[in-house]
């Protein structure tokens, strides 16, 4: 009866041993790990792909993300203010940013 009882014993502390693994053991007692606060997402600038214009020049459209966007027109949080032959002007909470198509840097302006 005893070496059921001894049995019985080890077979319930093997069985909480690996919930006593997966604390910390250094960690005080009753600690709980702090909640992960969500990092605040900021939209990112989109990618200038092409622009294309009419035969006069007067009406072009630039891709932005793969999508055609004509001036006046939103993407990613970004409003397209201008578009030439050469670059495009993006607004977004007072900002502007122009993008080349041919150029490295971004301008902020």
């Amino acid at each position: 009866m005893v070496r059921l009882a001894v049995i019985a014993v080890a077979w319930l502390m093997m069985s909480l041993v690996p919930a006593q693994a997966a604390k910390d053991p250094t960690a005080p007692l009753g600690r709980q790990a702090p909640a992960v606060k969500p990092s605040p997402s900021r939209a990112r600038l989109p990618q200038l792909q092409g622009i294309f214009c009419d035969q006069d020049g007067q009406a072009c459209r630039a891709v932005l993300n793969s999508v055609s966007v004509g001036t006046g027109g939103r993407i990613s949080g970004y409003t397209l203010s201008q578009v030439t032959d050469d670059y495009v002007i993006l607004q977004r909470g007072g900002r502007q940013w122009r993008l080349d198509m041919f150029a490295d840097n971004v301008k902020s302006e």
